[in-house]
């Protein structure tokens, strides 16, 4: 039987202490048929020679990027260089578990033709490696405490984020629909997650395939920062919500997730973003009534 092609693109920016460990976590996968492609978005920490280093004697494409371009557009390169017919985003400090690869292929190949997205629970590490918790939590028999929702599960993300990001394995003919992830981003999860379940069904496996590593200055804490930045991508992709919703409930969805993003614009002092949350409540609300 033909194995499909998956390319792991694995994107690295100042992560010395953890790129050789993910980079190898994708050359223990017990699926064969994979294409690795190392992207460094301008690292000054030494991750580029640690890189080269561990690549010296294996046939991956190594993308050197001089001038940092930020997580969506470095992202971008990779995808474009790949031939595979499904995908993997593998941040430099998190690990791909050895039958990932394997279970979302099988997995695709049970499924429908609608979906593009797999996911899984994850292990959360620190930074040494050792095992904190699941993403999901379980009962002390090891069983999900909760039903993790897939299939159309557009609204669902409106209203919560419960997807563990590094998890996602796509197909590409979705990243092809996205035209890759929007570079006006500073961050990518929440708009894929909207604009693919759109247009795509999700399908979870609830093993925990991958170590989803917990790192002090992350991109993950950063964006919960005081001023953080990343909340004015968040604004953008809540607009695109409103451009997208098809139904009342979508657009109540949409008002509560304004709610929560008001109390997170107060913590983090994006002050300036609630009275555009306020109008975007308004004109959801509109469209309701």
């Amino acid at each position: 039987m033909k194995t499909p092609l998956v390319s792991v693109i694995c994107l690295c920016h100042n992560q010395k202490n953890f790129v050789e460990a993910a980079i190898r976590s994708v050359f223990a996968q017990t699926y064969q048929n994979i294409e690795l492609i190392v992207v460094d978005d301008a690292s000054t920490d030494g991750s580029k020679e640690e890189i080269k280093k561990i690549l010296k004697d294996e046939p991956v494409q190594f993308i050197d990027i001089e001038k940092n371009i930020g997580n969506c557009a470095a992202f971008n390169q990779g995808y474009r260089a790949s031939k595979g017919a499904y995908i993997i985003d593998l941040a430099a400090d998190d690990l791909l578990l050895p039958k990932r690869i394997e279970e979302g292929v099988n997995d695709f190949s049970n499924a429908k033709n609608q979906a593009g997205i797999h996911f899984s629970d994850a292990f959360v590490i620190n930074e040494k490696g050792d095992i904190l918790s699941t993403h999901y939590p379980r009962n002390p028999e090891g069983k999900l405490k909760a039903e993790i929702p897939q299939g159309d599960i557009y609204i669902n993300l409106i209203r919560k984020y419960f997807i563990c990001p590094p998890t996602m394995m796509f197909k590409r003919e979705v990243l092809n629909a996205l035209n890759g992830y929007d570079e006006s981003l500073l961050y990518e999860d929440f708009d894929f997650w909207i604009r693919s379940s759109r247009q795509f069904e999700y399908i979870f496996n609830g093993a925990p395939l991958v170590k989803r590593r917990i790192v002090k200055h992350s991109d993950s804490h950063v964006q919960f920062s005081i001023r953080t930045k990343h909340a004015f991508s968040t604004f953008k992709i809540c607009q695109k919500i409103f451009e997208l919703n098809q139904s009342k409930e979508e657009d109540k969805a949409l008002i509560r997730r304004c709610r929560y993003e008001i109390k997170q614009c107060a913590k983090t002092i994006n002050l300036s973003l609630i009275p555009k949350y306020l109008h975007l409540m308004r004109m959801a609300g509109r469209r309701i009534f």
